[in-house]
């Protein structure tokens, strides 16, 4: 180690006792001498041309400096975060800063941050010319700005009233002067005490106090030499010398910090050295007692940040930031994601993301960022209410297809959608969740029921650009639509969808979901509002007649479990299914599912529910827990509105509701008063409506049209039984298939990783009226239950001739591999028994295995429900 640099004293001592040098003499002396003259007067006549101007400039821009107050030195430049009623709820900056007097300022830290920042602050008046003059010659060297002549005043002056990145002249002249004022109002020991108490010292905290209890757990005066040391070298760049994050740095800022106090006299050779070698990372918390501590309503507080971006600091900028949490809102959503009393859930690995929103101005109420987040106080976190990408499911298609073909083809729900074999531009099938189809509907059946073909030929009757389009306005962001993403397999996160959906509800115009609604800067009068503009995103009948579709998900559709009785509520519920191959790779049953979704929304309220896991391929959700995203809304949007009114979504003027009769195709209107289950009220624009009544065509019978008439009646009634047998057959089929489902749920917990038996197919032979089935083996010692027609018996073939069956129906066939006493995944096939006899047919049928599902190379479209 080098011996110490001698202080000035020290020099000008030694120099007094050395003996004079001979003087240079004749005319190398003359020449010397007035080469000196010409620089020094040159020199002086420059300076003295500057100083008037320099001090003009140094007047014009002082006197634009603020002025001093005690408030802007003594307060922490907080942001306090309010919530809808005013009040505050957290507090970033202040709940991580403690104050601490002169007379508690260790004598250590002292002579730590004086070696560090400013040796001669107790000699300067806010201005050092020494420090001065040293930074000029740096600067010289190593360009403007390569040294800093600030004093530890000076640094006050620019944390409390000056912008800090800006290095022109008039701020620095400012400075200048405004350091010299403070060293005149204030002492000495009451500057150091404000400098310790204001610096940054990085993950959103301020002052040494509060750093130390961050760093090392403890008060600034149980900290020994190289905590001291670290704590006072930090301000210069906080996030840099952050030992959590770079340990190197930190260490290197540090030894710098003791070399100075060494070289200063505050401490000796030996305590430098034995210091510097100590690790950097002693004494330091360990990560997860850093990570017990947070914000209140965390989740909530980090999308507040996210919000504000770029634009101010919330930790540094002494801000009021207003926003729309609802504190009543929120402690219910947490409430039901941290504990079992609302919902209980299947195990702690199970997650969710919950969107609470106002459906009018998009003020996002509560947040729900996953589960047992009080486990896991983490802030800035992954947030799943916000940040999670995931397929949405057949909550889109209101989105991409119901909602622009009313918007842009003038279709009301009654229009007819025919459920038929359909394949995508691949030439592939792309069928409904059930494997099966209902034949010609309404558009309103098709949505309530969420059957896949309809919704894609809805949207691309409508242009799969234009959908794309109308979804984007909605607050998406898709590049492109294909069938397979009408159908739910883009992204979206838990806001999006909770921003497309309250723009149904809220007569088309779409507001983008927000927390923060205004900010007051730190001067007390200037406010910022932060409310996003309202944009019309589609017409008010399109918004309304989706909605009143909605509303018969929740009462007669696939959503009935997060019904709310008596209240007008609409929504939609979402899931979403595997990649074949990544399904058979990863031992997932055939009926397991990734993601599950409910969005919905009243007059009020709109709440986005997204449940899964974060590792879909590893964890998946059963069929009766795809159920609970419907059980969380039900539960929160109970609590919203309980002791509330009860409005309804407002039908504008140009929509119509008119009685139809079911099943006709064209639409037939039904006669005024006319009632029963063949009645249904649906929704028309004007210009749209049915021209003619059944009522009136009975009237108009003396019209040469009577016998055409009469004929398309007799059609009508005939096509209408022909379709009331189809629909009893496949109800009949559905119930058995349901039934099936159920038997396979109930051995649910039982299941091994044995995979469903590959390669099911049954036929059904005329001649010797039996029903045959064969499978893949699934190695030795396993047998297999097989269920036809709901009877079970286990055999230790694989395949099976069985009696039965009446000409007409139809027989399901469940195959369930079991070993050693445990059950697998099923395998389910149907075999159609004809009418009349045929010869036998033993092909595979492949239209109707419920484990054939279609397979798409690049997008795997989700199932309907």
């Amino acid at each position: 180690m080098a011996d110490k640099p001698q202080t000035r004293s020290q020099y000008r001592n030694s120099q007094i006792k050395q003996p004079e040098t001979s003087k240079p003499k004749g005319k190398g002396k003359l020449i010397t001498g007035n080469i000196f003259k010409v620089i020094f007067f040159t020199a002086l006549f420059l300076a003295f041309a500057g100083i008037a101007g320099g001090a003009s400039a140094f007047y014009s821009y002082a006197k634009e400096a603020p002025k001093l107050t005690d408030s802007k030195l003594r307060d922490p430049l907080s942001s306090k975060i309010l919530d809808k009623n005013g009040d505050v709820y957290a507090e970033i900056g202040k709940e991580r800063r403690e104050y601490i007097e002169y007379k508690d300022i260790p004598k250590q830290l002292e002579n730590a941050v004086l070696s560090t920042e400013d040796s001669r602050f107790y000699e300067h008046n806010g201005m050092d010319p020494i420090r001065l003059a040293s930074a000029a010659v740096g600067n010289i060297t190593g360009g403007f700005g390569s040294q800093g002549a600030s004093t530890l005043t000076q640094q006050i002056i620019k944390m409390s009233y000056l912008d800090y990145t800006n290095k022109t002249l008039d701020r620095k002249a400012q400075e200048a002067w405004m350091a010299i004022q403070l060293e005149q109002k204030y002492s000495k020991h009451e500057l150091l005490e404000i400098y310790i108490n204001k610096v940054y010292l990085s993950d959103g905290i301020h002052g040494m106090e509060t750093a130390a209890e961050h760093y090392y757990g403890k008060k600034l005066k149980d900290l020994n030499l190289a905590q001291t040391a670290l704590i006072a070298g930090m301000p210069q760049s906080p996030n840099r010398f952050n030992p959590f994050e770079n340990p190197d740095l930190a260490k290197k800022r540090r030894d710098i910090v003791l070399t100075l106090m060494y070289n200063n006299d505050k401490i000796s050779k030996s305590e430098m050295e034995a210091t510097q070698a100590i690790p950097i990372t002693d004494g330091l918390v360990d990560e997860a007692t850093r990570k017990q501590k947070t914000y209140a309503y965390d989740t909530y507080v980090d999308q507040v940040i996210d919000e504000i971006g770029d634009k101010y600091n919330p930790f540094t900028d002494g801000l009021t930031i207003y926003t729309a949490l609802d504190p009543d809102a929120q402690k219910y959503t947490e409430k039901m994601l941290n504990t079992n009393e609302v919902i209980n859930y299947p195990d702690a690995k199970f997650q969710a993301g919950v969107v609470v929103m106002d459906t009018e101005t998009g003020r996002v109420q509560a947040l729900g960022g996953g589960r047992d987040t009080s486990k896991k106080k983490v802030s800035r976190g992954l947030n799943r209410a916000t940040d999670i990408k995931r397929q949405p499911g057949s909550t889109m298609k209101p989105i991409l297809g119901y909602a622009p073909a009313i918007e842009y083809l003038d279709w009301s729900t009654a229009h007819i959608l025919d459920d038929a074999p359909y394949q995508y531009a691949s030439g592939q099938e792309l069928r409904n969740y059930d494997s099966g189809y209902l034949g010609e509907m309404s558009m309103r059946r098709a949505l309530y029921l969420s059957r896949n073909v309809p919704a894609v030929k809805a949207s691309k009757e409508v242009g799969y650009d234009r959908a794309r389009d109308f979804a984007n306005n909605l607050g998406l962001n898709y590049k492109e639509v294909y069938e397979s993403t009408v159908i739910g397999s883009g992204e979206a996160s838990p806001i999006q969808m909770a921003g497309a959906y309250a723009t149904f509800g809220n007569g088309g115009v779409y507001n983008k979901p927000h927390t923060v609604t205004k900010i007051l800067l730190s001067d007390g009068e200037t406010e910022v509002n932060m409310e996003p503009e309202s944009v019309v995103a589609m017409k008010a009948s399109t918004a309304y007649m989706i909605s009143d579709m909605l509303k018969d998900v929740l009462t007669q559709g696939t959503g009935t479990r997060a019904n709310v009785p008596g209240w007008n509520i609409a929504g939609k519920t979402g899931t979403t299914n595997y990649d074949e191959n990544i399904r058979i790779q990863n031992g997932i049953p055939s009926d397991g599912t990734p993601d599950s979704w409910f969005v919905g929304y009243s007059p009020r309220y709109t709440v986005s529910i997204w449940t899964g896991y974060d590792e879909p391929n590893k964890n998946y959700l059963s069929p009766s827990e795809t159920r609970i995203a419907a059980y969380m809304f039900k539960a929160t949007m109970e609590h919203l509105v309980s002791g509330e009114k009860n409005p309804d979504f407002k039908k504008p003027s140009n929509v119509n509701e008119i009685p139809v009769i079911i099943g006709t195709n064209p639409i037939v209107r039904a006669a005024s008063g006319a009632s029963g289950g063949n009645i249904s009220y649906e929704l028309f624009l004007d210009g749209t409506t049915p021209s003619r009544s059944a009522a009136e065509k009975k009237k108009d019978t003396k019209t040469d049209d009577e016998k055409a008439a009469e004929e398309a009646a007799k059609k009508a009634a005939q096509e209408k039984e022909k379709k009331e047998k189809e629909k009893s057959e496949s109800e009949r089929l559905k119930k058995q298939q349901e039934e099936a489902e159920k038997q396979a749920a109930e051995a649910e917990a039982q299941r091994t990783a044995l995979q469903a038996p590959a390669g099911l197919n049954g036929s059904y032979n005329a001649a010797s009226k039996t029903i045959s089935a064969s499978w893949a083996s699934n190695g030795p010692g396993v047998t297999y239950d097989v269920s036809v027609n709901g009877q079970t018996q286990n055999y230790a073939t694989t395949s099976i001739s069985v009696s039965g069956g009446s000409p007409g129906s139809s027989v399901v066939i469940m195959v369930v591999p079991v070993k050693d006493g445990k059950r697998g995944s099923p395998a389910t096939t149907t075999v159609a028994i004809p009418a009349d006899p045929t010869p036998p047919d033993t092909s595979t049928n492949d239209d109707t295995n419920a484990n054939n599902t279609p397979n798409n190379d690049t997008t795997t479209p989700p199932p309907a429900n």
